[in-house]
C-alpha cells in the first residue's frame, strides 16, 4: 500500500482497503484547508475618485444670430402706376428728401391742369355772381328792387363762393397726387430689400424699398425655451462678429417674442447693440455670449452619477476605512459630460467618478489618485 507524498491541502490519491480509515481521519483536515481558502479577504477595488468641491454654478450661453436694423420702414408710393424710374439700391444710404423712385405721372398732370381750370371757372362765376350781389343791394337800398332778387343774389353769390372753395381743394388734390409720383425716403438709413423695378406697374401701398433706420440695431436671436427660463431678463451680453470674434459691442435684451416659431419651436429674441464698430455691419452673423449665475452648488463628472431606490446617488470614500457607501443626491441639471448637484454633499467628500457599477456598500476600495 503506498500514500501519495502530496500535501493534504494539495489533494489525497487515496487506495481502496484497509487504508480507508485513515482516509476518514484526514478528511476534517481537507474541509479546513477548503474554509479558509473561502474565507480569504478579495483585494481592495481600484476607483478613480474626485474631492468634492462647492462653489460657484455660473452657466455660459453662446447662440448665433444676426445684426438687424431695430426699425426697418417699408416705403411704398401712395397712389398707383407704372414705375419708370428707380434711383437706389440695396445697401445704398438715403436721406429723408431723397428721390429714390418716380411714377409715370402724365394722368395726375392731366387731372391736375383740369382742377385748375376747373377753379378759374368758378373764380370768374364768383365774380360775376359779385357784381350782382352788389348790384341788388344797392337798389334794395334805393327801393328800386324787391327783397325776393336781392335774396336770389345773395344766395347765388354764396353757390359760387362754395364752388371756388371745391374747386380750390380739387387743384389741391391733384397736386398731391402729381406729388405721389415721386417716391421720397423721408428719413436717414440704408435700403436693405428692393421690391420693385423700372417699367413694374404697382399698386397703392406696394412695398417698394425697404430701409433700415440709423436710430439703432439689435442682434437677433433663436432663444430655445430652457434658456429664456434660466437667462435673467436684464443681462449683460456680449455681441462679437463670428467671422472676427475680436470686434465686440455689449448689448441688453430689448424685446422677446411672446410666442414661438411654430416650426423651431424658439423665441426670437432682439439684442440692443450699444455702440456698434463699424464692421459690425446689417446682416453681419454675430455670436451672443451671457454668463448666467445659478448659485452656488457642486458640480461632477457624469459617470460618477448612480442610483439607490430609483433615487440618484453617488459612492463616497470613507478615508478612514477606504470604504465605499452611497449617498443620496439632489440633482439641479445635467450639463455635457458634468452634472449639477443642489444637495447632498456638502463639500470635502471623496466621491467614485469611474467603476461606480461594480460597487457595493461597505467594499474596499484603492483610489487610483484623487482629484480635486
Amino acid at each position: 500500500m503506498l500514500i501519495s507524498s502530496r500535501t493534504p491541502c494539495s489533494g489525497w490519491h487515496l487506495p481502496r482497503g484497509p487504508v480507508l480509515a485513515l482516509a476518514l481521519t484526514l478528511l476534517p483536515l481537507l474541509a479546513g484547508c477548503k474554509r479558509d481558502v473561502a474565507e480569504e479577504a478579495p483585494p481592495p477595488r481600484p476607483v478613480r475618485t474626485v474631492v468634492v468641491e462647492k462653489g460657484g454654478l455660473g452657466q455660459t450661453i453662446v447662440l448665433t444670430g444676426q445684426i438687424q436694423a431695430e426699425k426697418e420702414v417699408a416705403l411704398a408710393f401712395r397712389i398707383g402706376g407704372r414705375i419708370i424710374e428707380r434711383s437706389v439700391d440695396r445697401g445704398d444710404r438715403v436721406t429723408p428728401d431723397q428721390v429714390v423712385a418716380k411714377l409715370d405721372a402724365q394722368n395726375e398732370l392731366n387731372s391736375l391742369r383740369s382742377a385748375r381750370a376747373a377753379l378759374a371757372a368758378a373764380n370768374a362765376r364768383l365774380e360775376q355772381d359779385s357784381n350782382h350781389f352788389d348790384r341788388q343791394d344797392t337798389l334794395l337800398k334805393q327801393g328800386w328792387t324787391t327783397r325776393a332778387n336781392f335774396d336770389q343774389a345773395q344766395q347765388a353769390l354764396r353757390t359760387a363762393q362754395a364752388a371756388v372753395d371745391d374747386a380750390k381743394a380739387q387743384v389741391e388734390i391733384a397736386e398731391d397726387r402729381v406729388s405721389y409720383t415721386q417716391l421720397k425716403a423721408g428719413l436717414t438709413g440704408t435700403v436693405t430689400n428692393r421690391a420693385a423695378e423700372s417699367g413694374e406697374v404697382v399698386q397703392a401701398g406696394q412695398m417698394v424699398f425697404m430701409v433700415a433706420r440709423d436710430s439703432g440695431w439689435d442682434a437677433v436671436f433663436d432663444v430655445p425655451a430652457q434658456v429664456l427660463r434660466t437667462a435673467p431678463g436684464d443681462a449683460d451680453v456680449i455681441i462679437a462678429l463670428t467671422d472676427d470674434p475680436n470686434i465686440t459691442a455689449k448689448g441688453r435684451v430689448r424685446q422677446v417674442d411672446p410666442q414661438a416659431d411654430p416650426v423651431t419651436r424658439t423665441f426670437k429674441v432682439r439684442v440692443a447693440v450699444n455702440d456698434p464698430p463699424p464692421e459690425m455691419r446689417l446682416g453681419a452673423t454675430v455670436t451672443g455670449r451671457m454668463e448666467v449665475d445659478h448659485g452656488h452648488g457642486i458640480s461632477l463628472p457624469a459617470s460618477a452619477l448612480t442610483a439607490t431606490d430609483r433615487n440618484p446617488a453617488v459612492w463616497v470614500v470613507n478615508p478612514d476605512s477606504l470604504t465605499v457607501g452611497l449617498k443620496p443626491v439632489e440633482v439641479l441639471r445635467f450639463d455635457p459630460g458634468t452634472v449639477v448637484l443642489s444637495g447632498g454633499l456638502d463639500g470635502g467628500e471623496i466621491v467614485v467618478t469611474a467603476g461606480v457599477q461594480a460597487l457595493h456598500p461597505g467594499q474596499k476600495v484603492r483610489p487610483l489618485g484623487v482629484r480635486s
